[in-house]
């Protein structure tokens, strides 16, 4: 979610932001992608690890995610991305994100994030809000977006109770004329496709190429983010190495 509303901030068509926590929590790395229109998709090195919990219903995703660094990566479709990367502050990741924003774009901002998960593990629903301020925002805007945050208090536990993204950040703003500009419909999207994945077999290289084909015979490669398997019979492999 967190990588989501940071990529609907992109400007650029086709641009992509990654999200990438690393950190020494029995979650191990965690990477988001989201493209300039929120669409989002991402993967988490140990998802069958059990996290401890808060309290009841809370997940203690801080011990979970542990110590170690957020790194930000934009892709604006210049000859270099912008990577910024911090320390962890405590590993609760919305926490982290404003942290970021603060340190490496000297941007004031709020964040908050909330998933709720079902007895099964499937989601049930997962939102937040990212506000920030304009620069010249004197210091009572900033109480007032301050209390308004401590009003809303959770967001779980306001996804809980059936109140919507708009609805959440009316509640935390409620103390400002607020005004709808724009919504957008986000989903989880991934761009895997065979083509990209045979470009990541030539980039093995004909050395590798060729002991995979003389150990295994075939390939099975299997997308990080949606866990589509993509199959490569010996043909196909040997028509690829002739290509290179």
């Amino acid at each position: 979610m967190g990588a989501s509303m940071m990529g609907n901030q992109l400007k650029e068509e086709a641009a992509s932001l990654t999200l990438r926590v690393k950190g020494d929590g029995p979650l191990g790395g965690i990477t988001a992608v989201s493209d300039s229109e929120g669409n989002v998709r991402g993967y988490v090195q140990n998802p069958a690890a059990d996290l401890p919990r808060k309290r009841p219903g809370k997940l203690d995703v801080g011990t979970a995610v542990g110590a170690g660094s957020l790194t930000v990566i934009k892709d604006l479709n210049m000859k270099e991305p912008y990577v910024g990367t911090i320390e962890l502050l405590s590993g609760e990741i919305a926490d982290d994100i404003a942290a970021y924003f603060l340190e490496s774009e000297q941007i004031p901002t709020a964040c908050a994030l909330g998933v709720l998960l079902d007895t099964d593990q499937s989601v049930l629903c997962a939102g937040g809000y990212l506000i920030q301020l304009l620069p010249g925002a004197d210091e009572s805007v900033i109480r007032t977006i301050e209390q308004g945050v401590a009003r809303v208090g959770a967001v779980t536990e306001a996804l809980r109770d059936g109140m919507t993204a708009r609805g959440l950040l009316m509640q935390v703003l409620s103390d400002f004329d607020m005004e709808v500009l724009e919504e957008s419909p986000v989903e989880y999207r991934c761009y895997c496709s065979r083509d990209r994945v045979t470009r990541a077999l030539i980039s093995m290289g004909k050395k590798d190429l060729e002991e995979l084909i003389a150990d295994q015979g075939k390939a099975e490669l299997t997308c990080q983010f949606c866990d589509k398997v993509y199959h490569y019979s010996r043909e196909e492999l040997e028509a690829i190495l002739a290509a290179m």
